[in-house]
C-alpha cells in the first residue's frame, strides 16, 4: 500500500512538472499586438490655462485593422471667468488601406463640470457629452498626424470649441 501511495505521489508531481514546463514554452501572443501610447495637450493664453492627459492601448488584429480604448483628463480655467474639468473615456478603431493612410473611428464619452466665476452670473454645470469622430491622417511609423470631424457637435454643449480638431497619434 505504501509503495502504491509513493508512485502516486510522483506520477502527481512529474504531471504538474510537465504541465508547468508546457505553458512556459508558449506564451501568450496577445501582448505582442498591443500597443501603449496617447496625447498631451497644453494652451495657454492672457489669462487661460487648459491641460489634457490622454492616454489609451490599442489591440492591432493586423497591418490594417486596430481597436482600442482611452481615458481623458482635461482642466481648463479662464481668469474671472470659469475652471472646468472634463474626464472621460472612449473607444478607438482604427483602418490602414495602405501604411501612410490612417482611416479613425472614435466614441468619446466626457464628464463635464463648470464652475463658473460668481461675476458672470452663470449657474454652474455637470453634465455627461458624447462625441462620434471621424477621421483621417498620414502614417510614418508608429506616428499618426491628422484630422477628426465630430459628428454630434453642439456650439452649446460639446466640450470641443470646434467639430474639426487636428491630432497627432503616437504609439508603441
Amino acid at each position: 500500500m505504501k509503495n502504491k501511495i509513493v508512485i502516486c505521489l510522483l506520477c502527481f508531481f512529474s504531471f504538474g512538472l510537465n504541465a508547468q514546463e508546457i505553458t512556459k514554452k508558449q506564451p501568450s501572443e496577445f501582448w505582442s499586438h498591443v500597443q501603449f501610447g496617447g496625447g498631451i495637450g497644453l494652451g495657454f493664453g492672457n489669462g487661460y490655462f487648459s491641460g489634457t492627459l490622454a492616454p489609451s492601448a490599442i489591440y492591432r488584429f493586423n497591418n490594417y485593422v486596430a481597436f482600442g480604448v482611452g481615458l481623458s483628463g482635461t482642466y481648463n480655467t479662464e481668469k474671472n471667468y470659469y475652471k472646468s474639468s472634463i474626464i472621460g473615456g472612449g473607444i478607438l478603431g482604427l483602418f490602414n488601406p495602405i501604411p501612410e493612410i490612417q482611416l479613425s473611428t472614435e466614441f468619446e464619452q466626457n464628464n463635464v463640470n463648470i464652475d463658473w466665476d460668481s461675476r458672470t452670473g452663470f449657474a454652474d454645470e455637470n453634465y455627461w457629452y458624447p462625441s462620434l469622430f471621424l477621421g483621417a491622417g498620414y502614417s510614418t511609423r508608429n506616428v499618426t498626424i491628422g484630422i477628426r470631424y465630430d459628428v454630434l457637435y453642439s456650439s452649446s454643449k460639446s466640450t470641443y470649441l470646434d467639430p474639426w480638431m487636428p491630432f497627432v497619434r503616437v504609439y508603441f
